[in-house]
């Protein structure tokens, strides 16, 4: 696989991985997870004298024991060679087969072999395999052709692995379970599977339509794309087949989004629902509230249209935040409680549908979900802070359940401060305006990482008082009040009306909730953008449009703020190829007064 010697795990390696979770300096996936792997894969190899904490050389001799392991190459239907790793229990009992499509990520199927061992530990046979195009040129790992983005290509493969599958493991039933990129192609591969052979799938930190996930309401997720881009272990132009290269690359400089949005929307497991439904196929999905990769608002949508057995889990945090640690390297002595949950109910929905096990899963909620920041830390060195209660979780039978009520907040002029202010008044006749272009300190975070941070009790702290009023403008209530601790409990999706008018034909304008507390710091509840085109400058349009869904309690004694400006290192914006500044300017006309609609539940 390489030519390094093979690392050393120790407690630390592991413990990297559980407060730090899977997420590396580069926005790929951490070297303590690599590392952890690798050690994993020599020593189930037989290699003498591996390093391993004392629970993962136990891990290691077990499996051993009960299985054997391979390293096959699948043949797909067009000679694609897939690399692939499978455990065969030894046992001749009969089986289920837990099929792990890979991540997106330049190692393919590797870093998750931690849990692959935790799988046949449970009864089942293992075969994880990296989707074609995946993987660094040389590696053991690493799969031939051209990355499909969970194409039709990537369906037939699926297939393909599900035909080795019964001939190599004969197993009684067959799941998937797959993380990021390896979720969207389990749920793909089991709504086209020509033979409809998937018995159930686990999606974790998944998408429901590919195509609103990277470019929605006229904005694209420009880092979201470039990090996927670099991902795959290669340039562009040995991971991509040369259309998918010009799709790209029209991605990034705007041009034929009409292409773009089909390409995308042939990705998308919420086009398929009804072969899912019709199938009959236990769906289990898990998303983040501040997912930068594929946002949370298109797998809700997913979800609400399911009709088969089905669950949803909704976490603080980041895309692979709350489920990486226990795929990678989750031991004993986690540094918080709960840490555990996310893979662990996954594991019992395997159970419950493939093994037949007698557990709670029938009786489950359909949708459980984390509220923002619920949870109780304490200070440790460093600077940072340490889950001693983990955040609370809510049931309902459907996401909509959620949200039981709403509440008007509208836009007012600049007062004393310079600011505008929420009130449950309706005010028109009123304009502010503010440069348009700059990056300010009202951003929705580091992609990846911020939310990675949340997800470990150290949500990212904001000062209002320090944004940058030439580009931007902020409307804030009064401290609130209500039953309890709690102010308001906003559950679901806000929306933002506002009429926009722009110096040039075209504008965005990105829309952020805050919760600021009495010493003036804040925390992001949710944001979206929106870019407008085919505007007449200095005209008056107005625009509404929805935020992110959100599970976040607002603190007694905490203000709820909105804040709009123009660009964000996330997401492309209208001036792009504007040589300077340019003018956005917010008012509020009779009968389309500026608004905040708050779902409270």
């Amino acid at each position: 696989m390489t030519s390094d010697p093979t690392p050393s795990v120790t407690e630390a390696t592991l413990t990297d991985i559980a407060t730090n979770g899977i997420w590396g300096p580069d926005h790929s996936v951490s070297q303590a997870v690599v590392d952890v792997s690798r050690a994993l894969l020599a020593s189930l190899q037989g290699e003498e004298g591996i390093a391993l904490p004392p629970e993962l050389s136990e891990l290691v001799a077990e499996v051993r024991r009960i299985a054997t392991i391979a390293l096959p190459r699948i043949t797909t239907q067009d000679g694609i060679r897939l690399s692939a790793f499978s455990i065969k229990l030894t046992d001749g009992a009969p089986h289920p087969v837990v099929i792990v499509p890979a991540g997106w990520n330049p190692y393919g199927w590797l870093p998750f072999l931690y849990a692959y061992l935790k799988l046949a530990q449970r009864g089942y046979h293992v075969l994880a395999y990296s989707p074609r195009g995946i993987g660094i040129k040389g590696w053991l790992s690493t799969s031939e052709g051209f990355v499909d983005v969970a194409g039709p290509n990537d369906w037939a493969d699926g297939s393909s692995v599900i035909d080795y599958a019964q001939e190599a493991l004969e197993p009684s039933r067959i799941g998937f379970l797959g993380e990021s990129y390896g979720s969207g192609i389990s749920q793909l591969v089991a709504a086209n599977d020509p033979a409809n052979r998937v018995s159930a799938v686990v999606a974790l930190s998944t998408w429901g339509n590919l195509a609103t996930s990277l470019y929605n309401n006229g904005t694209r997720h420009l880092k979201a794309v470039q990090a996927l881009i670099d991902f795959t272990g290669g340039p562009l132009e040995e991971k991509f087949d040369e259309a998918t290269q010009q799709l790209l690359k029209d991605f990034q400089s705007g041009q034929n989004l009409d292409e773009v949005v089909a390409w995308g929307t042939e990705r998308s497991p919420e086009i398929y629902v009804d072969r899912t439904n019709a199938r009959g196929v236990p769906t289990f999905i898990s998303n983040t509230w501040h997912e930068t990769l594929f946002p949370v608002n298109p797998v809700v949508d997913l979800f609400e249209r399911l009709t088969v057995p089905k669950r949803l889990n909704l976490w603080i945090g980041d895309h692979g935040a709350p489920e990486g640690p226990g795929l990678a390297g989750l031991v004993l002595g986690v540094p918080f409680p709960g840490l555990a949950e996310p893979t662990r109910e996954g594991y019992e929905w395997l159970d419950h549908h493939l093994l037949g096990a007698d557990n709670d899963v029938p009786s489950w909620p359909a949708v459980n979900s984390q509220s923002m920041f619920t949870y109780r830390t304490v200070a440790i060195p460093g600077g940072t802070k340490l889950i001693t209660v983990p955040a609370r979780r809510e049931t309902y039978e459907s996401w909509h359940e959620a949200t039981t009520g709403s509440e008007v907040w509208y836009l007012t002029d600049a007062n004393g401060t310079g600011d505008g202010t929420l009130t449950d008044k309706p005010t028109a006749g009123w304009s502010r305006e503010f440069e348009a272009g700059a990056l300010t300190s009202s951003v929705a975070g580091e992609l990846l990482k911020t939310g990675q941070q949340e997800w470990f009790g150290n949500p990212k702290s904001y000062e209002p008082a320090k944004f940058e009023r030439g580009q931007l403008l902020v409307w804030s209530t009064d401290p609130l009040t209500g039953s309890d601790e709690v102010a308001r409990r906003i559950r679901g999706a806000a929306t933002v009306r506002l009429t926009v008018r722009s110096s040039v034909d075209a504008a965005t304008v990105i829309a952020y909730l805050y919760d600021v507390a009495a010493d003036g710091t804040a925390r992001i509840i949710t944001h979206e953008p929106l870019t407008v085109t085919d505007l007449t400058p200095e005209v008056d349009t107005t625009v509404s449009w929805n935020l992110q869904a959100a599970s976040y309690d607002l603190p007694t004694g905490h203000r709820l703020a909105l804040v709009v400006n123009s660009r964000d290192p996330l997401y492309s914006y209208a001036g792009s190829d504007l040589p300077a500044l340019t003018t956005t300017t917010i008012s509020s006309v009779s009968g389309n007064e500026a608004k905040l609609e708050l779902p409270l539940g």
